[in-house]
Order: C-alpha cells, then structure tokens, then sequence
C-alpha cells in the first residue's frame, strides 16, 4: 500500500477520503476520547463496587459460588447494559469457554451456564433502545418481518393455549377418576424458556449488523474467530494428550455401562462430560464446552470460519494463521471421536472449494488439496486406532440406522401424533427439562413440529428461507473478490444450518449463536465492500491492480 503524505505539525494523518484534522479539531478529539474513557473507568468502579458489595453478603449468607455469581453477573449485567458493543465482543470471546468455567471453576453451578446471557441479554435491549431513539430499522434483513410476526403469533398461540393450561392443570387430580393423570411440570415457564432458545438470539442479526461500522471491525470479527478456534483447538489437543498418556485417568478405567457414558467425574483439563474408553473403541471428548456434541459443532462452525479467513483475508500473515487453524479444526475433528465432525469437516472443505471458486486457481488450489492430504495421511499414521475406530463406528451406525432413514421415522412419528398448534413450547427442548419432562427427538425440525404444530414450523423455514435468501443476494451482488469470497463462505454456511435437520444445534451453543451474527455480517458487507473500494481509489490502488493484471494476461498470452 503506497504511503500517504505526511501532514504538517499539529494536523492528523487520515484516511484519503477524510479531511484532515486541524490542531483545534485534533485538541477537541482527543478531549472527547479522555472524557469517554474516564465514564468507561467510572462505570466499571460503579458497577464494580456495587458488584463486591452484593458478592460479599451473598459469600456471608450464601455460598462462595454464588457470591461470584451474583457479585459478578451485576457488574456484567451494568457494564453490558452501557457499554452493548463491548459487551458483544466478550459474548463471543467467553462462549467457547463457557463449559469450562462452569464445571472448572463454578463446580457446575447452573446459574454460571447462563453467564454468557448476562452479556448478550442487557447488551441486545441497550441496542434495541438506542436505535429505536434513532430510528433506525429494528428488524434486519426486511424480508423477514412477515415471516417472523406468523412465527410469533403461532409460537404465542401454543403457549397460551397449551402449554399454559398444562401449567394449571399440573398437580391437579382429573375430574374423572378414571381419566389420565396430567403431566406434572411448570410448563408455562418452560414454554418461554422454549421461545428463548428458538428465538432468543434472532436479534443478533441487527446487533451484528451495526456492530460491524467498517472494514476493520469486520476483520477483527473474523480474524477473532481464527484466534479463539487456534486456543480452543489447542487446548483440546492437549486435553487429548493427557488422557492418551494417562495425566487423565478417562473412563477406561470403569466396568459395566459407565465404559460407554460421558461423565463429568472425567473431565480432563477443560470442558465438561467426557467419555474416554480406548479399550472399547469409545471416545467422546468436549474440548473446552459442556458436552462433547458441542465441541463436535464448534468445529463444523469453525471448518467455515478458518476457511473463510484462509482464504479471504487481505493480509498474508493472517491467510496462514487462519490455515493453521483450519488444520488444527481437522486434528480435533479426528481425535475428537465425533462422526459428524470426522464427516462433515473436511466435506465441508472440500464444498467451500467448489462454491468460492478457488479450484479455478490452481496456483492456490494445489498446495491447498496437498496439505490437506498430507494433514490426512499424518493423522493415519499418528492416530490409527481413532481413525480407524470412527470409520468402523461411522459404518456400523449407518448400517444399522442410516440417518436419512432416522430423520424419517422421526418426522413420521411427529407427524402422526400431530396437533395444530404442536404439544407446547419447549416440550421437546432439552435445556427445557428444569420445568418439566421433556420428549427426547435428535432431529430439528421433527422436533419444531412436535412442539409448535405445522403452523408454527412452516412459519420457521419461511424465516431461515427469507434469510438464506437475503444473505444470497448480497454474495451475487458483490463486486470485489475478497468481500465475494467471504460472503460467499458464510453463505455456504448459512444454507447448511438452515436446512439441516440432524440433531439440533441451532438450539444450542455455539451455531445457536454463529448463525444469527454471521447473517448479520454477511448482511453488512456491501456497505463495507463500498467504502473498501472508495478508499482504494483515493489511493489508487485500483489502476495498480488493473495494470498487474494486464501484465499477467499479456505472459500467459506470450
């Protein structure tokens, strides 16, 4: 990038297509920053002291577990509340850790598994409020609004008219001595709990959206993600090595059925629930989450996200960063003992390939596909009877009951007890079960329809579709390579959480909450692609550009 000028004393170096600053202006900015920055140490000594005070009667009268929970969750609840944005970014950077800080540090305490909300929550009202003062769109992208108000109404139909009488018949004998028992349960409280999970984090799209102002925020976002998925994977692998060479004792240790059951009483170095059995060819791990189908996700979501940045992000540096984290995501899809991550990570790779455009560059594309081989054959050699153990599980399991049929029967099942209005919401979300017993169905929109009817479900596919299509529109209208690529690596992503039915992670951590932001930034990219490109040709960097690519034609011509 060629230099700009440099400014006489007193003026500021700034952007090409901003005016550069006078010494007054400069005086006056600087001013400002002080003064923002001495309300953001008083709020954090406010919120802070008000905090310990809380904490230290609850350590009196309570537990020292909840004196950290509530002396804790009010600072963060304040400062989330003033300070939304900020509060957004450490949402994203404590949920991978969330698993490990609860059963690590909180001894599983329940209250610290909702720790993250304590910053999402107060940080999307804060969000909402101050843009509705502005007049800003609350609802983004538009298309969904109609969609959205029928999933609203149908999701309040059926907690209204179902699971609320459930709530008040719970507990009470039947009028007729010979009829059925009501379940008992608080199944009202249950339904909202339902709606948050289904619902909860929608508007992290809009949150997402204005989040992300620029060209830099964008690339702190993603090249974030590099970061948190090279320390998550990182400690995973170790977490791996000391139960292989038995720093942790596992689970190989135990007889009868505790051999083939994730137990907390195992958990090794980070994470929670862990399953560790080489001699019965049973391996789960849960990396740095709760459980180890969590850690399975976070490494498909991830399998996108280094993708992207591997092969999107202007600055080389990162480019290699972010292929080392994509290699670090194929180790633990292999150690981790998960078939789906085994699967889908490197299928995932190899689609992205494909719908980026980047086979049409074998300059990049070869040594891409060579690495990846070689990371293969590697793992083959060092981890064999893992490899090998998954391949067995992955074709055994399939034989016995291949997923598309599994997907069947559970559509099937729902469908036949169907009501119009579903059995209530949250009946069948497991996170749901404090308020109640809940049905067991590992497919999502089987489960969509047992707890909010066919009404409810087609409303929700209307979403994600108006979604899927809104974010496909802003790919195909990007001009620029490296904004096209990106979009066009989180589009892939989007399709895929939409649409896919096979257990159910959009109710959960992490793609609960990676779907909603990665919309939302997908959503911002032509305003970014268009200032991008404005900058670019106040710097002229475009005819540099223009002219290296007429050179390049004229030698392949010669």
């Amino acid at each position: 990038m060629p230099k700009t000028k440099s400014k006489k004393k007193g003026q500021e170096t700034a952007r090409p297509n901003e005016p550069v600053l006078s010494k007054k202006e400069l005086a006056a900015k600087k001013r400002q920053a002080a003064k923002e920055r001495k309300a953001f140490i008083q709020t954090i000594i406010t919120a802070g002291g008000i905090g310990a005070v809380v904490g230290t009667a609850l350590f009196f009268t309570a537990s020292p577990i909840l004196a950290l929970a509530g002396g804790g969750g009010i600072t963060v609840l304040w400062v989330s509340f003033v300070y939304p944005y900020l509060a957004l970014w450490l949402f994203v950077i404590y949920m991978p850790f969330a698993g490990t800080v609860t059963y690590w540090i909180a001894g599983g305490n329940a209250i610290f598994q909702l720790a993250k909300d304590g910053f999402a929550i107060p940080a999307i009202i804060a969000i909402f409020l101050s843009l509705k003062k502005q007049g800003k769109p609350l609802i983004i992208p538009k298309g969904i609004r109609i969609p959205l108000i029928i999933l609203s109404i149908s999701v309040l139909l059926t907690l209204f008219t179902i699971n609320l009488p459930m709530h008040l018949a719970s507990g009470n004998p039947p009028a007729n001595p010979m009829a059925r028992k009501p379940p008992e349960g608080q199944f009202f409280f249950q339904g909202i709990l339902g709606i948050k999970v289904l619902l909860g984090y929608l508007p992290l799209i809009t949150c997402t959206y204005y989040m992300i102002r620029d060209k830099k925020t964008f690339l702190l976002f993603t090249r974030l993600h590099i970061v948190l998925a090279i320390i998550c994977c990182g400690l995973g692998f170790l977490q791996f090595l000391m139960l292989t060479t038995g720093v942790c004792q596992g689970t190989d240790h135990l007889t009868g059925r505790a051999l083939f059951q994730a137990t907390l009483d195992s958990k090794c170095l980070v994470g929670g629930s862990l399953l560790y059995s080489p001699s019965q060819n049973m391996i789960r791990l849960p990396g740095t989450f709760v459980a180890p189908w969590q850690w399975a996700w976070f490494l498909i979501a991830n399998a996108f996200l280094t993708f992207a940045s591997a092969f999107s992000d202007p600055s080389l540096i990162w480019q290699l960063t972010s292929f080392l984290a994509m290699a670090l995501v194929f180790t633990n899809a292999v150690i981790s003992g998960q078939r789906i991550a085994l699967l889908l990570v490197p299928l995932i790779i190899i689609i992205m390939l494909i719908v980026t455009g980047q086979l049409s560059k074998p300059a990049r594309f070869i040594p891409i596909v060579g690495g990846l081989a070689g990371l293969i054959m590697v793992s083959f050699i060092l981890f064999p009877d893992v490899i090998q153990e998954r391949i067995d599980s992955t074709v055994d399991r399939w034989n016995a009951s291949p997923p598309t049929n599994f997907i069947a029967d559970q559509a099937d099942n729902s469908s036949q007890s169907q009501k119009p209005l579903g059995y209530g919401v949250g009946r069948a979300t497991n996170s749901t079960r404090i308020f109640g017993d809940t049905r067991l169905i590992e497919t999502y929109y089987p489960k969509l329809l047992y707890e909010i009817g066919t009404l409810g479900t087609v409303a929700f596919l209307g979403l994600v579709t108006s979604i899927t299509v809104a974010t496909f529109k802003v790919w195909r209208s990007l001009k620029d390579k490296v904004w096209r690529s990106y979009a066009a690596s989180f589009w892939v992503f989007i399709f895929f959480i939409s649409y896919q039915t096979y257990y159910y992670p959009l109710d959960v951590d992490p793609v609960a909450v990676y779907y909603w932001m990665i919309a939302g930034l997908v959503l911002r990219l032509p305003d970014i692609e268009r200032e991008d490109l404005e900058e670019r040709a106040a710097l002229g960097l475009d005819e540099e550009e223009n002219a290296k690519t007429k050179k390049k034609k004229k030698k392949k011509r010669k």
